[in-house]
């Protein structure tokens, strides 16, 4: 079984460089009260072009005795327009489109409005949360609470879930990112060991005796 959480969005813009280890927790709630808590953390990294580094390694049981590892590399080019993915088990690293403007777009969006859902399904609450300063940067925290009506998606009772993130208006990242769900858990995201130097150049090519699938030609349909 593989696992992905939706973790914090990177933009790919330009003269804003940094150097990070993103940590994540994840707490999942047993029905009789237990918890159960899975960790990685992983280096990210943008360069003054605005290419984008990232590392993605597996979750693990909280204090266990399973290691993480990392599985995949991936590196964004948005003056090439080219996505790196890189598997670290095969050593391949598949050459795909990249569209970064999806980036730019799912980096910031706008909070909803607070007011009632469409359909009566229930109410949406934004507040603004002021300054906070973390790993040396300012932030703008934001808290958004949905609350889901009972019947929405088959509840007795109402359902309540909670997104709060701390904004770098600078980076333009999330430097903490906290997500509850009933349903989920709790997830947090947390920016560590920030560093606003120009990161190593190495990070941005493919990893040395990789074989590079090119992925980015047009197939055409099958017969």
């Amino acid at each position: 079984m593989r696992e992905v959480l939706e973790s914090i969005v990177i933009p790919p813009i330009a003269n804003a460089p940094f150097t990070a280890r993103l940590m994540t927790e994840w707490v999942r709630y047993t029905p009789d009260g237990a918890t159960i808590t899975l960790t990685n953390q992983r280096q990210i990294a943008r360069d003054s072009q605005g290419r984008v580094y990232q590392e993605r390694w597996l979750l693990v049981p909280k204090d266990g005795n399973l290691k993480s590892r990392m599985q995949w590399i991936q590196i964004g080019d948005p003056n090439l327009h080219t996505l790196y993915n890189c598997n670290m088990i095969v050593h391949v690293c598949d050459l795909l489109r990249y569209a970064s403007a999806s980036d730019l777009a799912a980096a910031s969006p706008p909070p909803p409005p607070t007011g009632p859902l469409s359909g009566g399904s229930g109410f949406i609450q934004t507040e603004n949360l002021g300054s906070r300063i973390i790993a040396g940067v300012d932030t703008t925290g934001t808290r958004v609470t949905t609350t889901l009506n009972p019947g929405v998606i088959g509840n007795d009772r109402p359902v309540v879930k909670m997104r709060e993130t701390w904004r770098s208006e600078q980076l333009a990242v999330n430097l903490l990112s906290i997500r509850t769900d009933p349903l989920f858990g709790k997830q947090t995201f947390t920016v560590n060991e920030l560093d606003m130097s120009a990161p190593d150049p190495q990070l941005f090519e493919a990893p040395a005796g990789f074989t590079v699938r090119d992925q980015r030609a047009v197939r055409p349909p099958s017969e």
